[in-house]
């Protein structure tokens, strides 16, 4: 249960977690923010889509898109992010919402991560909602900030 406990409804695929940092973009790195989301000891690096408006503190609500190399189904463990501290390098979560046309997954793994299917050989349509499932994610996560 998220505590707060949220009071209005949101999408399936709406992230609500805290901003916790703002690290500027390097010579050699792009710039990223900071999250942490509710009843996890996750400090999510995720690279925003725009300007963020949110403030340092406070929370910001979104979509984390990414993607994914292969996708595996699996019968055991739980929902996790890999690493706790950086950006998501491996995922294992429960699938809850499918989209065929932009071939990609909704996966709750402690908060909820649209990846478009990287494999060719793979379509969003192959998993159920309900299915578990595991995967690499070679690229940086990106958040697009939505209104609260």
């Amino acid at each position: 249960m998220i505590h707060p406990s949220p009071t209005t409804p949101v999408a399936i695929d709406t992230a609500r977690g805290t901003l916790e940092e703002v690290v500027a973009p390097t010579a050699t790195k792009p710039g990223y923010i900071v999250v942490s989301f509710p009843n996890t000891s996750y400090q999510t690096h995720l690279i925003p889509t725009g300007p963020v408006k949110a403030e340092v503190g406070k929370r910001i609500v979104g979509v984390v898109r990414g993607s994914t190399r292969r996708v595996d189904s699996v019968q055991t463990g739980g929902r996790y992010v890999e690493p706790v501290f950086g950006r998501p390098r491996r995922v294992q979560g429960t699938v809850v919402a499918t989209d065929g046309r932009a071939n990609t997954i909704t996966v709750n793994a402690g908060f909820p991560l649209v990846c478009e299917i990287g494999d060719h050989r793979q379509r969003a349509e192959d998993f159920e909602v309900g299915e578990m499932v595991t995967f690499d994610m070679p690229e940086a996560a990106r958040f697009e900030e939505r209104g609260k």
